[in-house]
């Protein structure tokens, strides 16, 4: 099998939003908020208010093994059950089809990888308007992160699924193919560059006694699988933590793009200054997320010029010789530390607002 490259893409300090949005109709989310703050990279939608769209249920749909119960009420389940009657057939299955996909991409579109309009809106409403944007540079998708999933779901005596090695194989597989299929869906919009951002809120818990007997390497690896998925049919990898994590671990992955949240942890991220230089050196992006969006005091009280400030504060402590502002902004995304789904509306737009002003402001300033 041929690997496409990926459609050239710079980040140029663009704007770029994270994922979820405190609305209910993903046509008001997709026009009315992210088409006035970050055009020229779309994004889809994502609607947490959809139980479908929850971050574990979002992406369990086909996978054998993941059980799912009363999605629409308070008594919401999901977990993992490799002893239910069909389990083996449904297994046998699912590798048979992977396989398939695997070699020849194209019949992804078409596979029980592709998510569905249920559980994704978001991603169906961004390809119906693609013909209405105006000069996007690129698209952007997300996806619920290997390690996120099989730490979130647990069988019925609470287990974790990351330490079941049948589940973790199944879990890791099918959200590697059902990245590429979302990217493969997305570059058959357009020609555009397509960035598909791997969530991975669970890593900040890397190190806690939940997690102590995991190791590092296995974690890369199943990020790297699932990266390489998205670079087999030409899209751009990135991994998203919006907490502070073992950071050295994603730098020395085989991602294009890393978000953080900039605005609580670029502290601890800098320690490793020796390893982000390496990774900028590889011509590799830093989706810095500087509006913060966790604490409201601190969402009401920022500026762009606070934040403006903020970023070239952070942004110093990586310049070198040959690497100004200017040439560390060409290799940034400007970014909220989160998605936005879980905050007010009003201070939503304000985030929305911030990272569309941050960024034309910095770019206007660098030339970039």
């Amino acid at each position: 099998m041929t690997i496409p490259q990926p459609t050239p893409f710079i980040a140029g300090g663009l704007p770029l939003l994270i994922g979820s949005l405190p609305v209910n109709d993903p046509l008001v989310a997709l026009h009315e908020w992210i088409m006035t703050a970050t055009p020229q990279i779309p994004i889809w939608p994502q609607l947490p208010t959809n139980p479908y769209e929850h971050m574990l249920h979002q992406f369990a749909e086909g996978l054998p093994g993941v059980v799912e119960e009363s999605i629409e009420t308070s008594d919401s389940r999901i977990y993992y059950d490799t002893e239910a009657t069909g389990f083996e057939e449904a297994q046998l299955a699912f590798y048979e089809e992977y396989l398939q996909t695997a070699e020849d991409p194209d019949l992804l579109l078409t596979s029980r990888f592709a998510v569905s309009r249920q559980r994704a809106q978001g991603i169906y409403t961004l390809t119906d308007a693609a013909g209405d944007f105006i000069s996007p540079t690129a698209l952007k998708g997300q996806i619920t992160g290997p390690f996120t999933m099989l730490t979130g779901v647990h069988d019925r005596e609470d287990r974790l699924g990351y330490y079941n090695p049948t589940i973790r194989d199944i879990v890791v597989k099918g959200l590697a193919m059902k990245a590429a299929w979302q990217a493969l869906f997305l570059k058959k919009q357009s020609s555009l560059p397509v960035l598909i951002f791997i969530d991975e809120p669970a890593l900040a818990g890397l190190g806690s006694s939940a997690f102590i007997s995991i190791a590092a390497d296995d974690i890369k690896a199943d990020i790297n699988e699932v990266s390489a998925a998205i670079h087999s049919v030409g899209a751009l990898a990135g991994v998203h933590v919006c907490a502070n994590t073992e950071w050295d671990l994603l730098l020395s992955s085989e991602i294009d793009i890393l978000s953080f949240d900039a605005y609580g942890y670029f502290d601890r991220l800098i320690l490793l200054k020796e390893q982000l230089q390496n990774y900028l050196d590889q011509g590799r992006i830093l989706a810095w997320g500087i509006v913060p969006t966790s604490n409201h005091e601190a969402i009401e009280k920022e500026s762009c010029e606070s934040l403006v400030r903020l970023w070239e504060e952070q942004a110093a402590q990586l310049i070198q010789p040959g690497r100004d502002l200017a040439a560390i902004l060409k290799q940034t995304l400007i970014t909220p530390s989160c998605g936005t789904g879980s905050l007010p509306p009003v201070l939503a737009r304000k985030v929305l607002d911030l990272t569309r002003d941050v960024s034309r402001t910095l770019k206007e300033k660098y030339q970039v």
